[in-house]
């Protein structure tokens, strides 16, 4: 028997009852934005399709990403793709121009339960393997500050490159050059989105990285107070 779903957004909650669809976006049944033209009027649905319950990208530029809440699991919902909906919650961060959406997708009875007793070892396993510098993590931090200090889904927009800068007191040049860096490890570890070239804008690679860095848990909240430390940042490798 497929399972009642719920959506958590700004700390409201949305029941999609059996049968049902909904569709969030600009215009949408979830409308999460309706000042925001770079968000599509309808941007994803949530519909049943016998006894499965999918989340589907019916946008035709914008991706989401999609994480199991822990980050042992990442997904990217390109155009046109879709992803079932069978554990418990499933975390979607998406972003529209300047801003950033993230909203929690709960499912009543889920197809797929975690395993009990188990401190998350999966998500140990894949933060582990991504070695950053200490700068790369500051770097990271200044831009997911917005969303981790928030509580809850909601919205956040990530700084630009010069807000970032100037948060860790940086000059741009080194920002970017580290930036780059980072992106390039990254991508070399299967990342998607995060490599420049045509039509490829530089707010959507922070935001990708953005996303991908808070809902792996690359960084979390109890990482904030290194930002207070960055301004005596004396590392100069130029690979750092």
């Amino acid at each position: 028997m497929a399972s009642t779903i719920s959506v958590e957004f700004c700390g409201e909650w949305f029941r999609v009852a059996e049968g049902e669809e909904m569709t969030i976006g600009r215009e949408a049944d979830l409308s999460v934005d309706d000042e925001n033209a770079f968000l599509h009027r309808r941007f994803l649905t949530i519909v049943q399709v016998e006894s499965m319950w999918w989340l589907v990208n019916i946008g035709s530029r914008l991706s989401a990403t999609i994480t199991d809440g822990t980050g042992s699991m990442q997904a990217w919902l390109a155009p046109g793709a879709r992803i079932p909906l069978v554990l418990d919650e499933t975390k979607v961060i998406f972003t529209a121009g300047p801003t950033t959406y993230d909203l929690s997708i709960h499912a009543e009875s889920p197809q797929f339960a975690r395993i009990a007793g188990l401190e998350d070892p999966v998500g140990e396993t894949t933060v582990g393997s991504v070695q950053l510098t200490p700068s790369q993590k500051l770097l990271i931090l200044a831009l997911s500050e917005p969303m981790l200090v928030r509580e809850g889904s909601g919205m956040s927009s990530v700084p630009s490159s010069a807000q970032a800068a100037a948060r860790l007191g940086w000059q741009i040049t080194k920002f970017n050059r580290k930036l780059d860096n980072v992106c390039d490890k990254l991508d070399r570890l299967g990342v998607r989105g995060l490599r420049g070239g045509p039509g490829k804008l530089a707010s959507n690679r922070r935001a990708r990285l953005v996303e991908h860095a808070v809902l792996s848990r690359l960084v979390t909240a109890e990482d904030l107070p290194l930002l207070d430390q960055a301004e005596g940042d004396d590392e100069h490798s130029p690979l750092g």
